[in-house]
C-alpha cells in the first residue's frame, strides 16, 4: 500500500461510495489484483480510470487504473503503485468503489437498490405502504419490502417508478399488506 499513488479528486458531492467488486488475491508476480466483480456489467472495467481500494476497518486509497483483464470470471486490475505479491496482498479484501457519477446509466425501466430505497410506495387507491426498507432479490424478481407490504417488482403490481418524485405506485389488491 505504501507504493500507491493517492490522487487528488476530493469531491464531497460525488462520493466514493458505489462498490463494484472485491480484491479477493494476489495474482502474478507484477501486482495484479484479482477481483470478484458485483456488477452485472464487468466489462465496465474497461472503461475505468482510477477507483477507491477500501479495506474494510483499514485503509482506502484512489488509485489509477492502469490495466485490467478477465480471467475465467473474475477481473485482473493493475492499478499504478502495486506493483509486488506483497504489495497486492496488502489489498486482499478491499472494496474496489467508483464515484455515483461513474455508475453506468440504466434504461428507463432498471433502478439501482440505492435509488429505491426511502421510495414511499403508494398504491392507487392512494393509500401508503410505506417507504422501501430493502429490496430483496429472488430467481423470479426482486421483492420491494416495507413496515406494511412485500410488493413483487413486476408490471401486474408495480404501475410506475418516478425517480423525481420518489414515489412508487402499485396496485391495490386484496393481500397485498402484510396481515391482510
Amino acid at each position: 500500500m505504501s507504493g500507491s499513488v493517492p490522487l487528488q479528486t476530493k469531491q464531497d458531492d460525488d462520493p466514493w461510495d458505489i462498490m463494484i467488486g472485491e480484491v479477493v488475491s494476489p495474482f502474478g508476480l507484477n501486482g495484479e489484483l484479482k477481483v470478484v466483480p458485483y456488477t452485472d456489467d464487468p466489462e465496465r472495467y474497461k472503461l475505468l480510470k482510477e477507483v477507491m481500494l477500501s479495506v474494510p476497518g483499514g485503509p482506502s486509497q484512489v488509485v489509477r487504473v492502469e490495466g485490467e483483464r478477465f480471467h475465467q470470471r473474475l477481473v485482473l486490475l493493475k492499478v499504478k503503485g502495486v506493483d509486488s505479491i506483497d504489495e497486492a496482498e496488502a489489498w486482499r479484501r478491499a472494496h474496489v468503489k467508483i464515484r455515483r457519477s461513474q455508475r453506468l446509466p440504466l434504461p428507463e425501466d432498471r433502478f439501482y437498490v440505492d435509488e429505491l430505497v426511502g421510495m414511499e410506495i403508494v398504491t392507487d387507491k392512494g393509500a401508503s405502504l410505506g417507504a422501501v426498507t430493502q429490496v430483496l432479490p429472488s430467481p423470479a424478481n426482486d421483492v420491494y419490502v416495507t413496515p406494511q407490504a412485500m410488493i413483487p417488482a413486476v408490471k401486474e403490481f408495480v404501475l410506475s417508478v418516478n425517480r423525481e418524485t420518489r414515489i412508487i405506485l402499485v396496485r391495490d389488491v386484496e393481500g397485498l399488506r402484510t396481515g391482510e
